[in-house]
C-alpha cells in the first residue's frame, strides 16, 4: 500500500513485517524515530510475539542482540555514528560468531568536532568488521533492504548492516509502498537459525581461539562474505519478482553504457547524481553513473564490468580516509585493471553539508576536460583553511573547529544527542 511516511516510520513497519523476535534499542539521533516506532508497535501488540528490550548504552544493544540471536530469535537493533562505535566490540564479535542480525545504521558524521548530520563516517568505520553493508539510495530502497537483509543474513548466516542517510531519509516523507503482511510472508520464510544455543546440548561460544586455527577461522569468514556476492543478486531478483520492484543487488547502473565518463556513488546522493546527469546528457556529455548498492563484500567484478569502457570514473563519497583521502575509490581502483581509466576522488558533504546540482554540474564538466585534481574536496572553503593554517604558525592557536566558527560567525553550540 503506498502511502506518505516518513523514512524512519517506513522502516520500522518494514522491520515489523519482517516480523522480529527480540529488538533491542538504545536512542541516538538519527535512528531514534525508527526505534520509537518499532516500540510503540510492540507496546500495542500490533508486533507480537516481540520482545523489545531498553539497553542502557548501544554496547548493550548489540550484547543483546548477540545473545537473542544466538538463543535462535530473529533479531534487530539500530544506531548511528558515536553509537556505531560504542558498540564496536561488539559488532566484531557478532560477525566473528556468524550471527544474522539485522542493524540499520541512520549514517552520521563522527566526531570531533561533534557533528550530527549525514556523512558516512560511521558505517565506513566497520566496514572490515565482518557485516554485510547494504546502502539506500531511497527510503523505498530502505524499506525494501531491510526486507532482503533479513533473508540474506538468515541464508548466509552473517549479520547485515542497512545503511540510509541520516535525515536526508530517515526524517523525510515521501511516497512509499509498504507491502503486506501476506506479501512478506511468504518472501521471507520462519527463521530456522543454523547455530543455537540448546540447554540440552550445552556449549560455548565466542571461545579462545589461538594461532592454530585463527587464520582459518577468518578465512571461512572472508568465504562466507564471498558466497554473499551470489547471494544478494538471487535475493534482490527473488524480490523483484515477489514486489515487482528492483532493489538492492549489487550496482546499479544510469546510463552508463555508452559513458565516457562514470560518477559511482552510494547513498541518497545518487538521486541528485542522476538529475546532474540528466541535464548534462540534454547538452551532448556522455556521461552516466553506478551506484553501489553492497559496499560489504565489494563486487569487484560487477564494478569492472560497468567501468571498463569509461574513460574516467569521478567517485562521489560522503566519508575521508585522513591520511590518504577515498575509501570507496580504493576499492573502485581495486577492481579496474590495465588499461584502467583516470579515477578522480571526490569528497563530497561532510557533516552534512548540501551536494547540490550546480556544485556537481561544474565538477563533472571539470571531471570531462580532465580538469580535476586526483582528490577533491567539493565546495572547500580555501580561505577559511588558509586563515586557520596562518593561525596555526603562531602557537597557541587553539582548536580548528572554534577559530573556524568563529571566522564563519557561528556560534558553537551543544546539541543534544539522543
Amino acid at each position: 500500500m503506498r502511502t506518505q511516511i516518513e523514512g524512519s516510520r517506513a522502516v520500522a513497519r518494514a522491520v515489523a513485517l519482517a516480523r522480529p523476535e527480540v529488538i533491542s534499542a538504545y536512542p541516538i539521533s538519527p535512528q531514534t524515530h525508527i526505534v520509537e516506532a518499532l516500540s510503540e508497535m510492540v507496546k500495542t501488540a500490533e508486533l507480537a510475539p516481540c520482545e523489545y528490550i531498553n539497553v542502557e548504552s548501544e554496547f548493550g544493544a548489540m550484547s543483546v542482540a548477540i545473545g537473542a540471536s544466538a538463543a535462535g530469535a530473529r533479531t534487530y537493533t539500530a544506531t548511528a555514528s558515536q553509537g556505531l562505535l560504542y558498540m564496536a566490540e561488539a559488532v566484531y564479535n557478532a560477525s566473528g560468531l556468524g550471527l544474522p542480525i539485522v542493524m540499520t545504521i541512520a549514517n552520521r558524521a563522527i566526531g570531533a568536532p561533534i557533528n550530527i548530520w549525514n556523512d558516512h563516517s560511521d558505517s565506513m568505520s566497520q566496514r572490515d568488521s565482518g557485516w554485510l553493508q547494504l546502502y539506500a539510495e531511497s527510503n523505498q530502497e530502505a524499506v525494501d533492504m531491510h526486507l532482503q537483509a533479513f533473508r540474506i543474513a538468515e541464508e548466509l548466516s552473517l549479520p547485515v548492516m542497512v545503511c540510509m542517510d541520516g535525515y536526508v531519509l530517515t526524517h523525510a516523507y515521501e511516497q512509499v509502498d509498504i507491502p503486506a503482511q501476506e506479501q512478506v510472508d511468504a518472501f521471507l520464510p520462519p527463521f530456522e537459525p543454523q547455530q543455537v544455543l540448546d540447554p540440552d546440548q550445552p556449549m560455548s561460544i565466542g571461545a579462545m581461539v589461538g594461532p592454530e586455527a585463527f587464520t582459518e577461522v577468518r578465512y571461512l569468514a572472508h568465504l562466507k562474505q564471498m558466497r554473499a556476492l551470489d547471494v544478494i543478486p538471487e535475493v534482490a531478483a527473488y524480490f523483484h519478482t515477489a514486489f515487482g520492484r528492483v532493489a538492492g543487488g549489487l550496482v546499479q547502473g544510469y546510463r552508463s553504457e555508452d559513458a565516457d565518463t562514470i560518477v559511482v556513488a552510494l547513498g541518497s546522493v545518487l538521486g541528485t547524481i542522476k538529475d546532474t546527469i540528466d541535464e548534462l546528457r540534454e547538452t551532448g556529455m556522455r556521461i552516466g553513473a553506478v551506484g553501489i548498492k553492497t559496499f560489504r563484500p565489494f563486487p569487484l567484478a560487477g564494478i569492472h564490468a560497468m567501468l571498463g569502457h569509461a574513460r574516467r570514473v569521478v567517485v562521489v563519497e560522503r566519508a575521508v580516509a585522513i591520511g590518504i583521502g577515498g575509501i570507496v575509490a580504493l576499492n573502485v581502483r581495486s577492481a579496474l585493471t590495465d588499461p584502467a581509466p583516470r579515477v578522480y576522488t571526490v569528497v563530497a558533504g561532510l557533516g552534512g553539508r548540501a551536494i547540490t546540482t550546480a556544485s556537481l554540474r561544474a565538477l563533472f564538466r571539470d571531471a570531462a576536460a580532465d580538469r580535476l585534481q586526483p582528490l577533491t574536496f567539493l565546495d572547500l572553503n580555501t580561505a577559511l583553511v588558509e586563515r586557520e593554517l596562518q593561525r596555526m604558525q603562531r602557537r597557541r592557536s587553539g582548536p580548528h573547529a572554534e577559530n573556524m566558527l568563529r571566522d564563519v560567525g557561528a556560534i558553537a553550540a551543544s546539541p543534544v544527542l539522543g
